[in-house]
């Protein structure tokens, strides 16, 4: 087996040195972790999203290394109430609102009123 690359040793030192600073904190060893597995997969020629994962993670081992981190999360898109409720919707769709406000316009894009004033 080769010897692992420069990059290759960069990155595994970033992880260790991600794990050490997070181990007080509630949540950072398990986000860094799931973190790590979710680029895991990337190919090796794809350098240029390593090196850009990689800074990126510098600058939050900075985060977690000042003073002023007490944990680590990350913000998770959850269904809304009207999605859970109908369900029959596709997910990103919007619900159809049969008691709000209405389009003034029909599906050909005129009004639905009459023109005449009424």
């Amino acid at each position: 087996m080769s010897r692992p690359s420069r990059l290759q040793r960069q990155v595994l030192s970033l992880y260790r040195e991600l794990l050490r600073a997070g181990r007080g904190k509630p949540g950072a060893e398990a986000r860094v972790r799931a973190e790590f597995r979710q680029h895991a997969c990337l190919p090796r020629s794809d350098v240029l999203r390593i090196e850009y994962l990689y800074r990126r993670g510098r600058r939050q081992l900075q985060l977690l290394r000042s003073g002023h981190a007490t944990a680590m999360g990350a913000f998770v898109r959850l269904r809304g109430p009207t999605e859970e409720a109908s369900g029959a919707g596709a997910p990103g769709t919007q619900p159809d609102n049969a008691g709000g406000p209405r389009n003034p316009l029909n599906s050909t894009g005129s009004p639905e009123n009459p023109l005449d004033g009424r």
